[in-house]
């Protein structure tokens, strides 16, 4: 499978390029930067392959994109794709509603699994908050994250998913519009990332935590959604990582 890689610089787009130039079943078909790095026209790994931007003329001759860019970057590829039916697996975080529904538009033309937090597991950890959420729907919810230092204060794409799954679930169960869980949020040092969903039931107390230990986490997550995409060839349109079942 020939794979570009949207974002090649950043902190989980080099995992990714390690992950694809060490896997013998994978070929690494570009990667992609920003018009502004100094590492276009530089070599990947001093191999043949060159970081460089996308841009509308690009023909990569890959059955894949991976983007982990920033929401305009991840759009602006959406507008030089055009119509191309190209597979894309989209980690990119921060959409606001009006993105992400631009995103959801360009789904119709394309197949997408779209996660704000590809790491091996994370799905489940999702999906098992949800399904106590509708269990015990009057346990009054909170969400924790802590991230490494240089990442922004806002809440991160990954604790709001994991607000608004809670909220949901309670508020289907509930019959009303029940309060989004207010989200904690800590920086410290090099943290690759922890997220918590914290259930107060009054008399008792359900923590559940999840952590990533190192970035290849989300890499080799994607990297499943990938193949799931490659190997099923679903139709066009938005798929969640419930979809793929790689949780």
């Amino acid at each position: 499978m020939r794979i570009a890689i949207m974002g090649a610089s950043g902190r989980v787009g080099t995992r990714l390029v390690e992950l694809v130039l060490a896997n013998p079943g994978l070929e690494l078909a570009a990667a992609l930067v920003s018009p502004r790095s100094v590492l276009v026209g530089t070599p990947v790994a001093g191999g043949s392959i060159e970081y460089r931007p996308a841009e509308a003329a690009m023909n990569s001759h890959c059955d894949l994109l991976i983007d982990f860019s920033s929401p305009a970057a991840s759009l602006a590829l959406q507008q030089q794709v055009g119509l191309k039916p190209m597979p894309m697996v989209i980690g990119t975080t921060g959409f606001t509603a009006e993105e992400d529904a631009a995103l959801t538009g360009f789904a119709a033309h394309r197949p997408m699994v779209v996660s704000a937090n590809f790491a091996l597991g994370f799905e489940a950890f999702r999906q098992a908050a949800e399904h106590f959420a509708r269990l015990m729907p009057g346990g009054e919810a909170s969400v924790g994250e802590v991230y490494h230092a240089r990442k922004k204060v806002d809440p991160s794409g990954t604790s709001r998913w994991l607000a608004s799954t809670v909220r949901d679930a309670r508020s289907a169960v509930m019959g009303f519009a029940a309060p989004t869980p207010e989200i904690h949020v800590e920086r410290e040092g090099d943290t690759v990332g922890i997220n918590e969903v914290r259930f107060d039931l009054g008399s008792a107390e359900l923590l559940m935590s999840y952590r990533v230990h190192t970035l290849a986490a989300y890499a080799e997550g994607a990297l499943a959604a990938a193949d799931w995409l490659h190997t099923r060839r679903p139709a066009h349109g938005r798929y969640s990582l419930a979809d793929t079942k790689t949780v």
